[in-house]
């Protein structure tokens, strides 16, 4: 049973590191042809962060953050370089990242790092990051992997660092995508998964906005 899982496993990460290898190193590319909705995603994301950012107790801090599926750097160009100092970017694309470094322009000078690396086997450098930012690509980790990854991330945190998901969220249950090798979850079963990895959600969100035809979008911040 267990070699059954685990060669499931490798064909659920290589499938879905096939699809990213097609797809276009571009905004549309990243938002599976729904570039139109980034502005209004990065606009939400913002009012979002901008919460908790600032001095003082309790508040995080604007050193260094941490973009994870980063693609191109849409989100790292558009939110997180705009408030913080520095920022690395993780992606499993080695092209997505090569595009980062002409898209980021003349602020690619801020991003210290790009690790082309699945998420599945990343371990952030402890205490370095004050945000880690997680979008649209926890459907892309198996439920043990995802809790291992967010307990990394956990220890990957400065004092009064925290952990942004973002994603899809289905209405019931766990819908498997055969396209691009991802499943999406309920906020139950998310919910779960984060108290396994010893997080609690200090704060959530829907995003409002965005077409009807596609998922609800949930923003969980997590400490």
């Amino acid at each position: 049973m267990e070699d059954c899982l685990i060669e499931n496993q490798t064909v659920f990460y290589s499938k879905a590191e096939h699809y990213w290898k097609e797809v276009s190193p571009t905004v549309d590319g990243m938002l599976g042809g729904y570039g139109s909705i980034s502005s209004i995603d990065i606009n939400g994301s913002k009012k979002f962060l901008q919460k908790f950012l600032g001095e003082g107790q309790g508040k995080t801090g604007t050193g260094c953050a941490l973009d994870c599926g980063a693609g191109i750097g849409r989100i790292t160009k558009r939110l997180l370089l705009p408030l913080f100092r520095t920022v690395d970017l993780v992606d499993v694309t080695q092209e997505f990242l090569d595009k980062a470094r002409t898209y980021l322009g003349e602020e690619a000078k801020r991003v210290e790092n790009y690790f082309c690396c699945g998420l599945q086997d990343f371990q952030p450098q402890p205490e370095r990051y004050d945000v880690i930012w997680i979008q649209w690509v926890i459907g892309h980790l198996t439920d043990d992997h995802l809790v291992e990854f967010l307990r990394r991330c956990r220890s990957g945190l400065r004092p009064d660092g925290l952990i942004v998901v973002k994603d899809n969220v289905a209405y019931e249950g766990v819908i498997p995508d055969d396209v691009d090798s991802s499943v999406c979850r309920d906020l139950n079963v998310l919910h779960r998964l984060v108290a396994r990895a010893g997080l609690s959600i200090i704060c959530e969100e829907q995003q409002q906005n965005f077409p009807e035809e596609i998922y609800q979008v949930h923003t969980l911040a997590l400490r």
